[in-house]
């Protein structure tokens, strides 16, 4: 863990210092420590705009993906669950409050798409933003390209690319994974700040698929 990673998450240099080392397990590419910093930025663009309490959002960025589940497992849904729980064990041994812990914890519980769970506090709202702004734009395209590759799916159907005679499948084609989730995602955004960064990136990935398209 190099200084320079460590100023990165400023003003909360401490705070990353400790739980770094917890933020990810596995090898997972699209969910590694420059994902978190991406969060971590996405969330402190929001937070100066929104407010709520700095250290519970960071703290939450730094952990919400503390528990690695691969995109095609069964246990997907549970992911964000499974990570708040770790999260407050690990908040628990570093002396943390039970008020704060709550706190971290339903942020890290109600992140995730997949577990269908509705933010209901301030820094729970900034971290499903900025985590879901990750999932769009230039690098949200480069991540659906990646998983897909790991998952080994294809990049996208040769006979019928934008499945218009066909059921989308994003387990089989990369590309119907931005119909199938991603071209939503900007319609959920929760704070007024994460809304507006997520309609540029909405076009932006929209012209990815159709430059995509254009070349093939």
């Amino acid at each position: 863990m190099t200084v320079s990673l460590i100023a990165a998450f400023s003003p909360f240099e401490a705070l990353a210092e400790t739980l770094i080392p917890h933020a990810t397990e596995g090898d997972d590419g699209s969910h590694d420590i420059a994902h978190i910093l991406r969060v971590f930025r996405n969330a402190m663009r929001i937070h100066a705009k929104e407010g709520g309490d700095g250290r519970v959002l960071a703290a939450a960025v730094l952990l919400h993906d503390c528990v690695s589940v691969e995109k095609n497992s069964p246990l997907r849904a549970q992911a964000s669950r499974l990570a708040a729980e770790k999260a407050a064990t690990i908040l628990a041994d570093f002396g943390w409050d039970k008020p704060n812990i709550a706190a971290v914890a339903h942020a890290v519980t109600a992140h995730s798409f997949s577990a269908n769970i509705t933010p209901e506090t301030l820094e729970a709202k900034m971290l499903q933003d900025a985590d879901r702004l990750d999932a769009i734009g230039m690098v949200g395209a480069a991540r659906c390209f990646y998983i897909a590759g790991r998952m080994g799916s294809g990049l996208y159907d040769p006979a019928d690319p934008l499945a218009k005679h066909r059921p989308l499948d994003d387990k089989a084609f990369a590309i119907d994974h931005f119909e199938v989730k991603l071209f939503k995602l900007a319609d959920g955004f929760q704070t007024a700040t994460g809304r507006a960064l997520a309609t540029e990136r909405h076009e932006r990935l929209r012209q990815v698929l159709d430059l995509f398209i254009d070349e093939i």
